[in-house]
């Protein structure tokens, strides 16, 4: 069976090159996701990953691991909502 998303060769220059790849359109991860972070319980833990990165301040005296790790935590937090619109699309 022909796979329908050929994969193409990924940019190497330029902030392109940055960005992660995006998700085939048959990958079922996104459904997943959203069906995950559907439930209740599910929305709980959401609600407690936003609140410990998206809505966390750090203060001036923060040094640049503090703020790298931070910033890490959020890429993923981020990365799984836009997984759950992608699901719930």
């Amino acid at each position: 069976m022909a796979d329908p998303d050929p994969p193409t060769a990924p940019p190497t220059d330029g902030w392109a090159a940055l960005a992660p790849p995006p998700l085939p359109a048959s990958d079922h991860l996104a459904l997943a996701t959203a069906r995950c972070f559907a439930t209740p319980e599910g929305e709980l833990v959401l609600a407690h990953l936003k609140a410990m990165t998206v809505k966390r301040v750090l203060g001036p005296v923060a040094d640049d691991a503090q703020l790298r790790h931070l910033e890490g935590q959020r890429a993923l937090v981020a990365h799984l909502l836009a997984l759950i619109a992608r699901g719930r699309g």
